[in-house]
């Protein structure tokens, strides 16, 4: 039962579970900051206080030294226990109106940046669920877990008191000169371990281009539709977003040039355009590096999942072509491994180190050593070559899958769009069916599709869905799209 005091002041409640001592300090604390309890107001000792509650005295000694020591309480020498004169005097306010929640007269004045408004996306409901179709999500079944935590496990067992400093900015060296010979040998990417930068991803490594290379009132390039991630970093950054078409050859660069030819930097996905799943054509790229050169622009080229090319060999790297050192790569390890390992890389040209590190020590200071020495050891022992072309074939499968059921379950509803590569496909809807309204009712219904209007800049004349198989087994998708044809039905 709770138990109460009888003195003049309000009366303290304690219940049953936690500890007494934190019960007392928060009921003063709260009972000060609401106004009840007034500035020099006496409370009672502790010797009464522990009467009147029926507990023992040695739990209101121990609140009365904490708020003491934080300030709310005061003890002069025959005056006894007092709240704090230097408590500014607050409006005592109704019990049901103490909270946290700021009154409505007081929102307008609690200001947030007005970049933040045109970050903000609407509310991600295709992340409640796992499976069917979550895009980004890898095979997490299918990852050699055991073999990685025998790698934590001896990384663990050795780490010695130089691992456990402070490290370098850019991560650390062995780790970043095996992602330099991956990505030389199998992406075509030019760099040096100097130039790699060791990221948590590569919504981080978009936030350290933003804060290194946009100044507000900058014009960026953006693919239209495009990443929504990348909308936000430059937006955050104070750039103004250019919408950029993109077709069957990818963005097109000549439109960029007609509306923004003094863009200070351009964000493209080259390999597998997303959401759409095109490729920059030839003709294209020469165009893009050669516009980049002519305005000194920079073009950040994200390579999130071309390791899985179903149609032949991954295209090489834009930045491995560019003659004018104007490209900066980022790639993430999140679906080419698991999202919660958080690595990822920037590969920049060598005159931007010095700008990056400074962001870096000024942001998170460096990147944590542990997980990086695994990496680098999983990369140099092939098991991460090994994994990668397991995953190939098992997505190739899914990919499959995915396709057959939707030719045979949709056909008319679901119009399949890009090529054979990496873990997601767009397929785009009838004419008048809200994919936003469409995807609310997949997460009811538990699978996670993510609409393709968001992707968009402005609303499209047709909606659509990205559809990620890389989580889901050929049964789950089958369901999944089982599931989607009825949804889809309702609203045609």
């Amino acid at each position: 039962m709770p138990r109460a005091s009888a003195s003049l002041m309000p009366p303290v409640m304690l219940e049953a579970g936690a500890p007494l001592y934190r019960q007392l300090t928060d009921w003063f604390r709260q009972a000060i900051l609401d106004g009840r309890l007034r500035p020099s107001q006496r409370v009672p000792s502790s010797r009464s206080l522990a009467k009147e509650l029926g507990i023992s005295r040695i739990p209101v000694l121990s609140a009365y030294e904490q708020l003491q020591a934080e300030g709310y309480l005061e003890t002069t020498v025959g005056a006894g226990t007092r709240v704090a004169n230097a408590i500014p005097k607050s409006k005592p306010r109704p019990a049901d109106e103490r909270s946290a929640e700021p009154a409505d007269a007081d929102r307008s004045r609690r200001r947030i940046a007005r970049r933040v408004a045109l970050a903000r996306l609407p509310e991600p409901m295709w992340l409640r669920n796992l499976g069917a179709f979550r895009v980004g999500l890898p095979a997490l079944e299918d990852f050699p877990i055991k073999l990685w935590t025998r790698l934590i496990a001896r990384h663990a067992r050795k780490t010695s008191t130089a691992a456990m400093v402070y490290g370098d900015a850019m991560g650390l060296l062995p780790f970043r000169e095996a992602i330099a010979a991956y990505l030389g040998t199998f992406r075509g990417v030019r760099c040096e371990a100097s130039q790699v930068m060791v990221t948590t991803g590569s919504q981080q490594g978009l936030q350290f281009v933003a804060q290194a290379l946009i100044d507000p009132g900058d014009r960026v390039w953006l693919e239209d539709p495009g990443y929504p991630g990348a909308r936000q970093a430059f937006a955050l950054a104070g750039a103004r977003l250019v919408p950029v078409r993109v077709d069957q050859e990818g963005l097109d660069v000549e439109h960029g040039i007609r509306r923004a030819a003094d863009a200070r930097l351009a964000y493209i996905t080259p390999s597998h355009q997303f959401p759409l799943g095109g490729t920059l054509s030839a003709a294209r790229r020469i165009a893009l590096t050669e516009w980049a050169g002519r305005s000194s622009a920079w073009i950040v080229e994200d390579d999130y999942d071309s390791e899985y090319r179903f149609g032949g060999r991954p295209l090489a790297a834009l930045q491995g072509v560019d003659p004018h050192a104007r490209v900066i790569y980022l790639g993430s390890f999140s679906k080419v491994m698991f999202p919660a390992l958080r690595l990822g890389y920037v590969i920049l040209p060598r005159d931007l180190v010095p700008a990056f590190s400074v962001i870096r020590e000024a942001s998170d200071t460096f990147p944590a050593t542990l997980p990086q020495s695994v990496m680098t050891e999983f990369i140099r022992e092939g098991h991460f070559a090994r994994h990668l072309r397991r995953m190939r074939q098992l997505y190739g499968e899914r990919y499959a899958a995915l396709t057959e059921a939707i030719r045979k379950e949709l056909p008319g509803r679901l119009e399949v769009v890009g090529s054979e590569t990496g873990m997601h496909l767009t397929a785009l809807l009838p004419e008048g069916v809200d994919d936003v309204a469409l995807t609310r009712r997949a997460a009811a219904a538990g699978i996670s599709v993510r609409p393709l209007s968001i992707c968009y800049l402005k609303p499209p004349k047709r909606g659509g869905l990205i559809l990620g198989y890389g989580g889901a087994t050929p049964d789950q998708v089958r369901a999944g799209v089982r599931t989607l044809k009825g949804l889809i039905s309702d609203l045609v």
